[in-house]
């Protein structure tokens, strides 16, 4: 029986890693925005929980049937009311004797204990994070806990919304109770599973976001930020093959409105941060250096590419152009990389346009 529950796992652990990349983005906006920096511990509580929850829905709903036609064998109700029913199973398959201590080992070999165990175990992990990072009180903890079990449930009563033409499993209320009771456990057990990790209230008490280093994944979300805004005009550029129309967008957007703006396009401002220079307000000659280097000469070397003047020129013209722009990636690639490991995250244009970003 415990080989049923290693398929879903594994499958819980193959899948995730896409599943966390969709949610990253999404996930550091929000830490961002409403935190003003990124905190460890609960990047270790959002992904684990979210890990937690994939694993709990497979084990819900995997094996899945080999056909949509689940109907054969069609049974006279899906759906269990009886309370306890999981007891009268116990009491009637196992094989211990109260009396003879020897037979309890038996228990970990019994179909209807591990199941039963099973069922409380799937909502003890959901209990712990609705007390140690949500702060729910017992009832609330609880009714939590008994609506993922009814949306569990409701999910294989209905064959995945659907998606099967019957039920491949039964509506049980016995699952109900147990996965009910498993979230009470966690919630009451808590505290001691979390005695090695800070309280979750005091994670942002001792920050200063003055002091707070602005790494290079903040400015990269802010960057993505950026292009879902400008993904209408860079298509056109793409369409039109025109430097004009490049050098436009990224003057307008990068240098006009962070002037205006004092520093920031909407991508900064989403993750609350801003280009700075010497003075209370950033000035046009910094912005002028600062992203003439970065979009007009990193950038606009690679734009270049798709420029309908470069693509008319000779085989050897255009292998020239493609050569130029590898040689000043690579070198910007092997200034940047070393940065990411070292506390100074001042890139040279930065330090010739005398800018940087900080917490707003």
């Amino acid at each position: 029986m415990l080989d049923a529950y290693w398929l879903p796992i594994g499958y819980a652990l193959l899948t995730f890693p896409m599943l966390a990349f969709l949610f990253t983005l999404p996930f550091l906006v929000i830490q961002y925005r409403k935190y003003g920096y990124l905190n460890k511990i609960r990047v270790l509580v959002i992904y684990s929980l979210l890990l937690y929850l994939l694993t709990a829905l497979y084990l819900v709903i995997l094996p899945l049937p080999a056909t949509r036609n689940t109907c054969s064998g069609l049974r006279e109700s899906y759906m269990s009311w009886i309370p306890f029913q999981f007891v009268n199973d116990f009491l009637r398959e196992t094989g211990v004797r109260f009396a003879e201590p020897s037979t309890y080992l038996r228990l970990f070999r019994e179909r209807a204990f591990l199941q039963a165990a099973f069922n409380v175990l799937l909502l003890v992990p959901l209990g712990v994070y609705l007390r140690y990072y949500f702060r729910f009180g017992p009832v609330k903890a609880i009714a939590a806990a008994f609506g993922l079990s009814l949306f569990f449930e409701i999910t294989q009563v209905t064959g995945l919304y659907g998606i099967y033409m019957c039920p491949y499993r039964l509506f049980d209320v016995d699952d109900l109770m147990l996965n009910t009771l498993g979230g009470a456990v966690g919630y009451a057990a808590a505290p001691l599973l979390t005695k090695l990790l800070p309280e979750a209230r005091r994670l942002d008490e001792r920050v200063d976001l003055k002091t707070e280093r602005i790494g290079f994944t903040r400015r990269l979300v802010a960057l993505q930020l950026d292009l879902l805004v400008l993904l209408p005009l860079l298509a056109l550029f793409m369409k039109q093959s025109s430097l004009v129309i490049y050098g436009a967008v990224c003057f307008g957007y990068f240098i006009v409105l962070p002037y205006v703006t004092n520093g920031r396009t909407l991508g900064k401002f989403i993750v609350r941060i801003r280009v700075k220079g010497k003075g209370p307000r950033i000035r046009l000659h910094e912005l002028l250096i600062r992203y003439g280097v970065l979009y007009g000469a990193i950038g606009g070397v690679n734009a270049a590419l798709f420029d309908q003047y470069v693509r008319g020129l000779p085989p050897i013209g255009i292998a020239a152009c493609f050569l130029t722009a590898g040689l000043v990636d690579l070198v910007f690639a092997v200034h940047a990389a070393p940065k990411l490991f070292r506390k100074d995250k001042t890139l040279f244009y930065e330090r010739w346009s005398r800018t940087e970003h900080e917490i707003v």
